[in-house]
């Protein structure tokens, strides 16, 4: 069975931040432990941000429906896609972007920090490009990359 991709529902709430925190976790040790949050602000930043700023997307596992990865857009920025780290490698991610790519299908467009090479192999397979390097707003102030998609 294919995994479904289904807007994100209140029931999703704890598994969506574990699942966050823990890919963050294990993608950027290093940059989780010297910028990273509590759990709580973690949990707060989700619930007061990410929810009332984005649509939030879950790609719910299709043998158990728990959720497996999570996408937050707002109009053609991908604010957030993340996908558990037990999952990695078995083409989610990409499932994610084939399905944002139908809402917003011209143009796509989002940041990822420089040091994160698996997110940067992973975006510019798909088609990304880099558009610009900056560095990113505090309280990060890291070097980042805007990477952006059009059709074509």
């Amino acid at each position: 069975m294919k995994p479904i991709i289904r807007p994100y529902r209140s029931a999703d709430f704890d598994a969506i931040n574990i699942l966050w925190r823990i890919s963050r976790e294990k993608s950027l040790p290093d940059f989780q432990q010297r910028k990273g949050y509590f759990f709580y602000q973690d949990m707060a930043y989700f619930r007061d941000h990410i929810l009332t700023e984005s649509q939030v997307w879950v790609l719910e596992e299709s043998e158990t429906g728990r959720p497996a990865a999570f996408m937050a857009v707002k109009d053609d920025f991908i604010e957030h896609l993340y996908v558990h780290p037990d999952h990695w490698r078995k083409g989610l991610g990409g499932q994610l972007l084939q399905f944002v790519r139908t809402l917003s299908p011209q143009h796509l467009w989002l940041y990822t920090l420089q040091v994160n090479h698996n997110a940067r192999a992973f975006y510019e397979k798909n088609g990304f490009v880099i558009a610009s390097l900056g560095i990113s707003p505090p309280p990060e102030s890291e070097p980042d990359v805007r990477y952006e998609w059009f059709l074509g």
